[in-house]
């Protein structure tokens, strides 16, 4: 678990099920995602983030919740890449919030507390960052965070001639 001013990173709970199933059906939320996420889908996905927290003992992608409210807000977090990518490995931090809480610093505060883990507990010498060429609003927020463009590349899940394969790749070093 992290904390930040007003931010809790922590394990998935049940709790956390329904708003990330909603999250994952906005199709605004999921524009740079090739398709939203079904109920059964999104809660596979939020079992595999519980899993792989439980695996790497205590890191991945977290649910994040506003520290005064509780309310769920998404995830943010870290998950290694061994070998999916021309650039692999490397560990990946990615963000995926509900658009209620767009525009309002909160996921470059939950990803600077993730890069911080990165870099301090799990002494990394890199993390990446990658979205679709259109997704400007990520890309901006990878900039924020430090990270310098490192190349555009074809993301291996998706067909050459999808919207969405043309990706740029961001990194940020150990300061």
């Amino acid at each position: 678990m992290l904390e930040t001013d007003h931010l809790i990173l922590r394990q998935w709970t049940e709790n956390d099920l329904q708003p990330f199933a909603e999250l994952n059906a906005d199709q605004e939320v999921m524009k740079y995602f090739p398709a939203v996420l079904s109920r059964e889908e999104s809660d596979k996905l939020a079992n595999r983030f519980k899993d792989m927290i439980n695996f790497n003992g205590g890191w991945g992608f977290w649910a994040v919740e506003m520290k005064a409210t509780g309310e769920f807000v998404g995830c943010v977090g870290l998950v290694n890449q061994p070998d999916r990518f021309d650039f692999s490995p490397c560990t990946e931090i990615g963000w995926r919030l509900n658009k209620k809480f767009w525009g309002q610093g909160i996921a470059k505060e939950a990803a600077e507390a993730s890069l911080a883990y990165a870099f301090n507990v799990l002494n990394l010498s890199e993390v990446v960052s990658f979205t679709s060429i259109h997704n400007t609003p990520s890309e901006n927020l990878m900039k924020r965070l430090g990270m310098r463009k490192q190349a555009l590349f074809l993301h291996p899940a998706l067909p050459p001639d999808h919207y969405l394969a043309q990706h740029v790749l961001y990194k940020r070093s150990r300061e």
